[in-house]
């Protein structure tokens, strides 16, 4: 005798359900209260294919169990055969070799076979459909075959489970709650939506910046050679006079003590000629000729000694010595004019911004520009455009970019350390709104169409 009473219950427990998976549990596990089955299953309809949602008495099932991949087999050959009201299978009536039954003819004999392994004999495949549309299916086994009385329950609640899945698999559409007031109310929010894309913001942009020397002297190689030794640290405070660095001076030396001898010999021959020349014609014709070989051999001489005299390099004024790590120099050839150092003045420190070319802005001179600093980002420093580059180059990041230099202020030139690191927001001139959200997707659209 069925309790009506249980019936209704379970069919207001589905409505209460809050989700599918809510609903997969309700019916799987709550309806044995009506059905003394063995097992329940609730399967959904997948974009792949049938998904399980809930097996009775499991709060979860693994996915490459040697069971699931059996039920996945199973469900895959009954899905495309299921009637729209519950269907009886019995597996004694089917013949996986040869049968003329319409179960037969569906399962494959790997599927029957895993069902004589898995479950009991009797199973009702309850189809969810709503509207013309398959929406999941109950799997339910049975010891012994259910009667006309529990098939007729089965129908009944299929009607209930099949319209609360419809509930929750639908995509309810987008209703407003907010209408639009009438009178003079109506014609003020108008006005509003129409003067806000014009309201004037500012333009800015963000991008990657650094502390740098604004008027920095670079100290280059003198003459081509090697470094031979540093005499200062990196950031090291130098004074005026102070040595930097030394290029070897063993090729120099040399090159001049051969000038030097070279000079010798020419100073002899000079001197053999000359006395010869009181009795010898020729010898008084070459003795022209041996001056002038003097003469270039000194100038080779003091050539040399002015080059090692270049060989040790010092500071023209006092500074901040600015390099690299000393390892990368030592032992590295230079040539004359390249830069080895800087020499910077920390009164006198500024900031370098590499603006983005996808980013950039219309800037004028006195722009303002924040440098948020890696080490402090709560304490932003101010400073004021002073040049920019109309030509873009690389940035060390390898991004085609224009290169901005500003001058701090004097609250914040005193925080600001040559080396710091940081991002910088620079101010442009006042645009309308609606110019500032779309200049970027307006930008994109000409390259992308030409006009």
């Amino acid at each position: 005798m069925i309790d009506n009473g249980l019936v209704l219950l379970a069919e207001q427990r589905c409505r209460e359900a809050s989700s599918l998976e809510a609903l997969a549990f309700t019916i799987a596990n709550e309806t044995w209260q009506l059905l003394p089955y063995r097992q329940a299953q609730v399967w959904r309809r997948g974009s792949t294919g049938p998904v399980l949602l809930a097996v009775s008495g499991l709060a979860t099932l693994s996915e490459d169990s040697p069971f699931t991949v059996w039920l996945r087999r199973l469900v895959d050959a009954l899905w495309p055969n299921l009637a729209e009201v519950p269907q009886l299978l019995n597996l004694a009536e089917i013949d996986s070799d040869a049968g003329d039954s319409a179960e037969s003819r569906v399962l494959p004999a790997a599927v029957v076979s895993g069902w004589q392994e898995w479950w009991p004999a009797h199973l009702v495949a309850v189809p969810l459909a709503a509207q013309a549309e398959r929406l999941g299916v109950v799997l339910i086994c049975f010891d012994k075959p259910p009667d006309a009385n529990d098939m007729a329950l089965i129908g009944r609640l299929q009607a209930t489970w099949s319209y609360c899945a419809w509930a929750l698999m639908r995509k309810p559409g987008r209703r407003f709650a907010w209408k639009l007031p009438v009178g003079p109310r109506r014609w003020a929010i108008v006005l509003a939506l129409v003067l806000l894309p014009l309201l004037p913001v500012r333009q800015t942009a963000l991008a990657p910046a650094e502390v740098v020397a604004l008027k920095a002297v670079a100290i280059a190689a003198p003459i081509d050679g090697v470094i031979k030794a540093f005499h200062v640290q990196p950031n090291q405070v130098v004074k005026a006079g102070q040595p930097l660095f030394s290029l070897d001076d063993t090729t120099l030396r040399n090159r001049r003590e051969v000038a030097a001898r070279a000079l010798d010999v020419a100073a002899a021959e000079l001197l053999t000629a000359q006395q010869k020349a009181f009795e010898d014609s020729k010898s008084r014709g070459d003795v022209a000729t041996l001056q002038s070989r003097i003469a270039e051999r000194r100038a080779e001489v003091k050539a040399f000694e002015e080059q090692l005299g270049r060989v040790d390099v010092s500071a023209p004024r006092d500074g901040i010595a600015v390099f690299g790590d000393i390892n990368d120099w030592q032992g590295r050839p230079v040539v004359t004019g390249e830069r080895v150092l800087q020499l910077a003045d920390p009164r006198d420190s500024g900031v370098l911004v590499y603006l983005p070319v996808a980013d950039a802005i219309a800037l004028d001179e006195g722009a303002r520009i924040r440098l948020f600093l890696h080490v402090a980002p709560l304490s932003p420093l101010e400073a004021r455009l002073r040049e920019t580059s109309y030509q873009a180059v690389l940035s060390p990041d390898g991004v085609a970019s224009y290169r901005l230099r500003g001058a701090f202020d004097a609250e914040s030139a005193d925080s600001a350390r040559i080396g710091l690191k940081g991002t910088a927001k620079i101010h442009g001139d006042r645009v309308a709104l609606i110019y500032y959200v779309l200049r970027r997707p307006l930008a994109a659209l000409r390259q992308w169409s030409g006009f």
